[in-house]
């Protein structure tokens, strides 16, 4: 039995765009095609996969506007801020300039007497289940490395971004990548377990919940199939004593703030040095009552609605917990606060990890302030998680700054700079943020499988 996915717009809570859901033949269907393209997709040669991978990217970046305009009523995003193709075509670029070095033998002897050398095979069909935060630089971290590796892909988007599966293959089947190579579906959460658990795919990536997450991994068990999953996060930031207080109250707040807090590496607890709390505190409030909460379509809006009246809702009941307990806001209620969507971005001091906003998710604007005293006591408090994303740390010791990352519990270390995403490193978490190599040489071998050769000569 098929069902109907509804977009609602954070815009005005209308009905965006519908989809009827697969039913388990369909889908069935879908996985038999990609199946039976993957071989001869794998044996074109790696140029031309790599050309028609750019060239698909090349395609979206053709209407960039209507990116733009349709991430605003989908998810909310200001069109200010002009939609996600320069991170989009970042990441696969960099992919395709590193593909062939990546995907080469390692060749351990080359002698008289032996060929002995490890090769790079694709996995085979991939799964990518991609989130609505940021829909389309999420799913192009393994479209293009899955499709560059040899793979075929086959992406299932959030209902809260319906379109932009559709758009993704629209484009890439423009540019000549296969029908059954590169496809789109609309399922429900039952059939997409019930395909992983049949062992339907090689390769599942997820970004989204923890508990979309267990979902994803129960459902894969006992197929073998590789489930590399991006979860929850509480990235911290830790201003010490020696930072430049300008920049990063300029550059934290921003990590909380942009997109409306919705970001899987925003900033979400905030520790700063004694000797500069005052002064930050004091900043960044000033900087957050700049803000103009509004329509996104709206030029002037700086920060939008948030992407669902039950994100909005998690976050207006963390700030409430807080409160009871003692916490301090700093920031008015804005007049466009509707108590929906629209969310007042907030500021919050005198918390404490007893807090659910120091330790819980909120995933929306709103941030905790706390004073700490040392690097000590800020290392502890950061690893104070049960998630481990990122973390920025702001100093102008580089070494000091490598020495506490050591210590920390976290998929990647910033000094100076956060919420950003960069295609040479490893995209990567720990703890309930989950287990993945995405982007860099890592990602192409966690999307391909090693097979080794010792051949004697003689």
């Amino acid at each position: 039995m098929t069902k109907t996915l509804e977009c609602v717009s954070p815009i005005d809570y209308s009905v965006y765009a519908t989809r009827q859901t697969l039913s388990r033949a369909d889908a069935d269907a879908v996985v038999s095609k990609a199946r039976a393209a993957q071989k001869a997709w794998a044996a074109r040669p790696l140029a031309e996969r790599i050309a028609l991978v750019q060239a698909g990217v090349a395609k979206i970046g053709e209407d960039t506007g209507r990116m733009a305009e349709e991430l605003a009523h989908q998810m909310g995003r200001p069109v200010r801020y002009g939609g996600e193709f320069g991170g989009f075509n970042e990441r696969a670029t960099y992919m395709a300039s590193i593909a062939e070095e990546a995907l080469a033998p390692l060749v351990v002897e080359d002698s008289d007497a032996f060929v002995r050398q490890i090769k790079r095979e694709p996995q085979g069909v991939v799964l990518v289940v991609a989130p609505w935060n940021y829909p389309y630089m999420t799913a192009i971290n393994t479209v293009a490395p899955a499709l560059i590796a040899g793979n075929t892909v086959i992406i299932k988007h959030a209902t809260q971004t319906l379109l932009v599966g559709e758009r993704l293959v629209e484009a890439f089947t423009a540019a000549g990548v296969p029908d059954d190579v590169f496809q789109n579906v609309f399922l429900d959460h039952d059939t997409t377990s019930d395909l992983i658990a049949s062992g339907a795919f090689n390769f599942v990536n997820f970004t989204g919940s923890v508990g979309g997450g267990k979902a994803m991994e129960r459902a894969a068990a006992g197929t073998f199939a590789t489930v590399a999953t991006e979860l929850g996060g509480k990235d911290p930031g830790y201003v010490m004593e020696d930072a430049d207080l300008d920049a990063a109250v300029d550059t934290l707040i921003d990590g909380a703030m942009f997109n409306s807090g919705q970001c899987c590496c925003g900033i979400e607890r905030i520790y700063v040095h004694d000797s500069l709390y005052d002064a930050f505190v004091e900043k960044a409030v000033a900087l957050v009552k700049t803000y103009k909460l509004g329509n996104p379509l709206d030029q002037d809006t700086t920060i939008g609605p948030m992407a669902n009246v039950r994100f909005a809702r998690e976050v207006r009941e963390q700030i409430a917990e807080a409160l009871a307990d003692g916490a301090k806001t700093h920031i008015d209620t804005f007049p466009e606060d509707d108590a929906g969507v629209y969310l007042t971005p907030q500021i919050l001091t005198d918390v404490t990890h007893d807090m659910r906003i120091m330790r819980d998710e909120s995933f929306g604007p709103v941030v905790g302030i706390m004073k700490v005293s040392s690097d000590e006591e800020a290392i502890a408090l950061m690893n104070d998680c049960q998630f481990g994303l990122t973390v920025s740390l702001w100093t102008k010791d580089a070494a000091r700054a490598e020495a506490i990352g050591d210590q920390l519990e976290t998929g990647t270390v910033f000094m100076n700079r956060c919420d950003y995403l960069d295609p040479a490193l490893c995209w990567t978490g720990c703890k309930d943020t989950g287990r993945g190599a995405g982007l860099s040489v890592l990602g192409f071998q966690a999307l391909t499988r090693p097979k080794s050769y010792h051949l004697k000569k003689a």
